[in-house]
């Protein structure tokens, strides 16, 4: 897999407001800037609508009011141009009927792309994430954590330019979680691709961004932001660095204050 490392995506959001059909406002007057090739995480209550952010970024509902682009275009029509979009969620949503390679196939195969050319596309994803022997097993031979490097290899496969994670880590364990993380990390130094991270670990966003943005109670906006400066590549050694712990513990205090805000009616 080749890939530009100017290639990530812009996203522009502003004043952005999503009504759903029930009434409920999810999202008001919300400002996000990421400029290309940027890894920037949210955090923020249950329920505040983070994840409702991503899906709009995603293009899988559209806003209400307001401006939001990536590279210029509505979400949508990025999402179906060459300026590629791949979304992760919790739950690494494989086929239990594909075998490995199948999966990651997917959306390769969804865009009528040569046998030949899925083939090497596939095989160069399952190596990015150290998965290149497991190509012929099925999802349920796997542990948690390879299932989602899988589902990571799947979204990697179509080498977007956007790539959104919601809470991708939440239900594996610390030691996994944090290999992950490193993973993660580093596919994102060689791909450079723009990446929007929801999580609640305060510590999980701070260690992957460059800036973590604190999010208010429903409807969310942003309500504290925090730019994330440590040297990379990073390290397992940064996470009991004195300055990391004082940047989570700003960003926690922020949370905790964001928790107990409510928007006026």
């Amino acid at each position: 897999m080749t890939a530009d490392p100017t290639s990530g995506a812009h996203v522009y959001a502003t004043a952005v407001h999503k009504r759903f059909a029930d009434g409920t406002v999810a999202v008001d007057n919300l400002d996000v800037e990421v400029s290309p090739g940027q890894f920037v995480a949210l955090v923020g209550p249950s329920g505040c609508g983070k994840s409702t952010f991503l899906r709009l970024v995603a293009g899988l509902t559209g806003i209400s009011a307001g401006t939001l682009t990536v590279d210029g275009m509505p979400p949508h029509e990025a999402r179906a141009s060459q300026r590629r979009l791949a979304y992760v969620l919790q739950d690494p949503t494989l086929l239990r009927w594909r075998r490995v390679r199948d999966n990651v196939a997917l959306p390769l195969e969804l865009r009528h792309m040569p046998r030949n050319d899925i083939q090497v596309r596939v095989n160069d994803a399952l190596e990015l994430v150290g998965l290149q022997d497991v190509g012929d097993m099925f999802p349920r031979q796997l542990s948690g954590g390879m299932r989602m490097r899988v589902s990571i290899a799947r979204a990697l496969v179509a080498e977007p330019s956007l790539l959104l994670l919601d809470e991708p880590f939440a239900a594996l364990d610390e030691i996994t979680r944090q290999r992950l993380n490193d993973e993660l990390l580093e596919l994102w130094r060689q791909r450079r691709f723009t990446c929007l991270f929801v999580t609640h670990s305060v510590q999980e966003a701070t260690y992957l961004s460059q800036r973590v943005l604190v999010m208010g109670p429903r409807p969310t906006r942003v309500t504290a932001e925090h730019g994330v400066a440590f040297d990379e590549p990073r390290s397992a050694t940064l996470r009991t660095d004195l300055a990391f712990v004082r940047l989570v513990a700003g960003v926690s205090r922020d949370l905790s204050q964001a928790m107990e805000e409510r928007p006026a009616e």
